[in-house]
């Protein structure tokens, strides 16, 4: 028997271009082996294929581990030079995917769309997926009985498809009694009433779904009144304000102060919007705007300055004045 071999390079979901691999080379009678380590193993075959996926590209120095350890690799994704190779350029048209590679996933993942309509320049969507089109529909993402009615869409901009398109797909969610993780957010800058009417009827989940959330972004600091009055039309049509997480790219601007990062950050607060910082950071050199995304998304700044959590980081204040536990309580509503 045939063998290849799949490396998850990053990315705590599911991916799917291994799933479809696996899934095509299995109906090809290969044997697949599939892991999370760019090391090679004692049970390691002669593998006619050696597959690698990347999301993010602070996973340099592991791809660059994975192709010394497997010269001849076939590594890919948005987190890789190669962003421009395809799965389809091995498997053609297969879409089909082989959920048994994350035996502990019991929700269903997949596109509705694809493409964007903005050009951000940090983002690499628009030129890999160019204009937005549809993709599946709902029932088709899902993996149907048993598993739960829980769908990750990993859209990156699903209001950008054609407005019949989007609506049939809600149509779908409301229908069927979905729950819905719009895991790459919604794009609040072109948000209208239309679309917050029809978004506010939908269980709109986070990524556990255990709480109501929309993910949506604020990163250039001259979006704010955007980025306001998509906020307002949202809760206008009963979306509630702790319901919503604001990304904000930290890191890319060469123009950035932290007199700006923190302006957008307490507009963001004082909106009862829940902050989350994304740092740019290909390099893996920006240290201080990790200990900033920590002191954010562990909720620290509830309660703590930013100078008394750099205290507490440099060791000049004791452990018991920051809980863990109570910041993390703080980010629930």
């Amino acid at each position: 028997m045939k063998n290849i071999k799949l490396i998850h390079i990053d990315g705590k979901l599911p991916n799917l271009a291994l799933m479809r691999l696996s899934s095509y080379f299995k109906k090809k009678n290969y044997n697949v082996d599939f892991t999370r380590s760019v090391n090679p193993t004692l049970f390691d075959k002669n593998y006619e294929y050696v597959f690698g996926s990347s999301i993010f590209q602070f996973s340099k120095q592991r791809i660059e581990k994975l192709k010394k350890n497997y010269p001849n690799a076939i590594v890919g994704g948005t987190g890789t030079e190669n962003w421009q190779l395809s799965v389809e350029d091995f498997i053609g048209n297969h879409f089909e995917y082989d959920y048994s590679l994350y035996p502990d996933f019991d929700f269903s993942i997949g596109f509705s769309q694809r493409g964007c309509r903005l050009k951000c320049k940090f983002c690499v969507v628009p030129t890999k997926e160019g204009k937005n089109k549809e993709n599946d529909l709902i029932n088709t993402i899902w993996r149907g009985e048993p598993y739960p009615k829980k769908i990750i869409l990993l859209d990156n901009d699903f209001f950008g498809q054609p407005e019949e398109q989007w609506k049939i797909r809600l149509k779908e969610i409301i229908d069927g009694d979905f729950e819905v993780n719009f895991n790459q957010g919604i794009n609040i800058r072109l948000i209208d009433d239309v679309v917050a009417e029809n978004l506010a009827q939908i269980k709109f989940k986070d990524v556990t779904f255990k709480n109501k959330r929309l993910y949506t972004a604020w990163d250039n600091i001259g979006d704010e009144k955007r980025f306001f009055k998509g906020v307002e039309t949202l809760t206008k049509y009963g979306v509630k304000p702790y319901q919503i997480m604001a990304y904000m790219l930290i890191g890319y601007d060469k123009r950035e102060t932290w007199e700006r990062i923190f302006y957008r950050l307490n507009k963001i607060i004082e909106l009862g919007v829940l902050p989350y910082p994304m740092i740019y950071d290909p390099l893996g050199e920006k240290k201080k705007l990790k200990i900033f995304q920590r002191y954010i998304v562990r909720g620290y700044y509830r309660t703590k300055t930013w100078e008394e959590y750099q205290d507490y980081i440099n060791g000049k204040v004791k452990i018991r004045d920051f809980k863990t536990r109570e910041m993390f309580e703080c980010l629930q509503p």
